[in-house]
């Protein structure tokens, strides 16, 4: 939804939150709506968050319910047996605390020890807090840092001085910190950053702590709102996967094909040009966490290839995976990257200078966002206050992502050469190492459960917890699938959880990454599960499949695996039997398994 797209008018989110929820809710939508359970541990005022929260998370795909804790109750919920939350069974906890919640403050006569003393005390309350919470729930934990604090009583030195507020909510802050990078499924929102992008003076505003016990200036409230939803979606794989890019002006000032190579505007030599280079640099790093780049220009190829090689750019031509510079429409060619790619179209934000160009895109390919990225100065802040690649993991699959896909589009170039497909899969010499789920891939499995939307058969989300208990119980049978080929590895692609129940095995989960469809890795992991029944007594294998707006590929998925669908409901919902034998053969004869 367009009104909840940065940059977003704050005032009208709010006055119109009550429309807007409606038209999400009645739009029917590209997105399947996943249904979470958000608990909000308050420190002040909270309600409006909460409104404004379920407007983001909606439009991202997430159903919200919440659990509101009573006005600075947030302590006492999360260290006492709470029945109520116990009940709610959270699947993400938010503690939204501020420096209004620091209970003790330096005095400029203490000692060095007094001060290391009070930042331990506090500490210590919340780290507590977090470890109780995660024994109890399970769950990722969201944890607000301080931002700092409404006035400084010595000046400058505050920052430095260790008496002054601003050093002692800075040393909490990096105490934050530490915990973060040593626990898994904890995240910093970080209101110091963006209290001090929308305007300390502004977001502080005492007035409506003191009118309303709001921490935050009651206008600040959906940029808070929006940055928790971006790390809820994160943490449930809703993030963009890559960019498709403009050209002229957009990449570098001017129109190539009329001002040709050597007077396009980029480099040092004008203000101008310095923009589009660091802008340029700011969409190269994003290759760093795994962002696919991809160009659609309406131009002529050669000359696409000539501005990407100036001699001021940061790019080379193979930092792009697809490059489609023609006269088609840009969202054919869109829609042709993102089938290149085998990723659905709204994975891929569109940067295009053209709010025409944007329109047409956006318009046809429904789920697309195409950001108003404004002169070329507000593009990077325009993009990046968008939260399209907020990291709450970063596994080694997703810093090999464009080496991956570029393999890729090797493999189809082979596989285009050879007329016989099969022999074309042997060509690969693809290994795979399929086996229960080991703690050094857990983050990984997570991830993948949460971003499979197209080989997904029964819809399932799990946290990194969830996949770490199922993984423990005896009850469930647990696969990985990795695999590699001529090309290079492709990580771990592919999931099953199977819960066993007598000599039955209900498969809970079975997904796979759209980049090794066709490859039949999905024969190896069925012959995998088999043999794990076979080797539990299980004499039937059950598999469920629930239909979403995107999963339509995998409908008769079972079926070509051999199972016999014994029932079908009015919504399409399937269920399918496989009797386990011991006459069972192999499906796979291409990927060689290592046993």
């Amino acid at each position: 939804m367009k009104e909840l797209e940065y940059p977003f008018d704050a005032e009208y989110i709010l006055s119109k939150k009550k429309k807007i929820r409606r038209e999400i809710l009645s739009g029917g939508g590209i997105y399947s709506l996943v249904d979470k359970k958000i608990a909000i541990l308050g420190g002040s005022t909270t309600s409006d968050i909460k409104l404004i929260l379920e407007l983001f998370l909606l439009n991202y795909g997430i159903r919200p319910t919440f659990y509101e804790s009573e006005y600075n109750q947030y302590y006492q919920d999360a260290m006492f047996p709470n029945a109520e939350l116990e009940a709610f069974a959270p699947d993400v906890i938010y503690i939204h605390t501020s420096n209004r919640n620091v209970t003790t403050y330096p005095q400029v006569a203490d000692s060095a020890e007094t001060v290391d003393r009070l930042i331990q005390t506090e500490v210590d309350k919340f780290t507590g807090m977090w470890d109780r919470l995660a024994s109890v729930y399970h769950c990722p934990i969201i944890q607000n840092n301080f931002e700092m604090p409404l006035y400084r009583l010595m000046g400058n030195r505050d920052a430095y001085d260790i008496h002054g507020a601003v050093n002692f909510l800075t040393r909490l802050n990096m105490k934050f910190y530490d915990y973060a990078q040593t626990h898994e499924n904890f995240y910093i929102c970080d209101i110091n950053y963006i209290s001090a992008d929308y305007g300390l003076k502004e977001w502080s505003k005492p007035f409506y702590w003191h009118m309303y016990k709001y921490a935050l200036n009651v206008s600040a409230i959906p940029y808070l709102s929006f940055n928790v939803a971006n790390i809820i979606k994160s943490i449930f794989g809703k993030n963009k996967k890559g960019f498709v890019l403009d050209l002229d002006n957009t990449l570098w000032g001017g129109v190539i094909g009329d001002d040709g190579v050597d007077n396009i505007v980029l480099g040092p030599e004008e203000s101008e040009g310095q923009a589009y280079s660091e802008f340029q640099r700011y969409i190269k790093a994003h290759q760093q966490l795994g962002v696919l780049l991809n160009i659609d220009s309406k131009n002529d190829h050669e000359n696409a290839i000539a501005g990407i090689k100036h001699g001021d750019s940061a790019f080379t031509e193979d930092d792009f995976i697809c490059i489609k510079a023609n006269w088609d429409p840009k969202d054919r060619n869109f829609a042709a990257i993102a089938k290149e790619l085998n990723l659905l179209p709204e994975s891929l934000v569109f940067i295009d200078d053209n709010p025409a160009e944007r329109h047409i895109v956006t318009e046809q390919l429904k789920g697309v966002q195409a950001p108003a990225i404004g002169d070329v100065t507000e593009y990077i802040q325009n993009i990046d206050r968008s939260g399209f690649f907020e990291v709450t993991t970063l596994s080694k699959d997703d810093l090999k992502r464009n080496e991956m896909y570029r393999e890729n589009v090797q493999r189809a170039q082979l596989e285009a050469s050879f007329a016989d497909y099969n022999e074309y899969l042997l060509s690969l010499d693809m290994t795979a190492v399929i086996k229960p789920f080991e703690p050094v891939y857990m983050a990984r499995i997570a991830q993948l459960s949460n971003k499979s939307n197209q080989f997904n058969l029964t819809t399932r989300r799990y946290t990194q917890a969830e996949i770490e208990e199922t993984a423990a119980d005896p009850n469930y049978i647990t696969l990985y699938g990795k695999l590699t080929d001529r090309f290079g590895d492709n990580g771990v692609v592919s999931v099953v959880i199977g819960h066993v129940m007598g000599e039955e095995c209900h498969v809970d989960l079975w997904i796979m990454s759209c980049r090794v469809l066709k490859r039949d890795m999905e024969f190896a992991m069925m012959d995998a599960l088999v043999h794990a029944c076979q080797a539990r007594g299980v004499k039937k294998i059950v598999g469920h499949y629930y239909p979403t707006a995107k999963n339509g590929m995998v409908r008769e998925f079972y079926g070509v695996q051999g199972f016999t669908k014994v029932s079908e409901d009015d919504k399409g919902n399937t269920d399918w039997e496989f009797a386990v034998t011991n006459e069972y053969e192999n499906k796979n004869n291409v990927i060689k398994v290592e046993a």
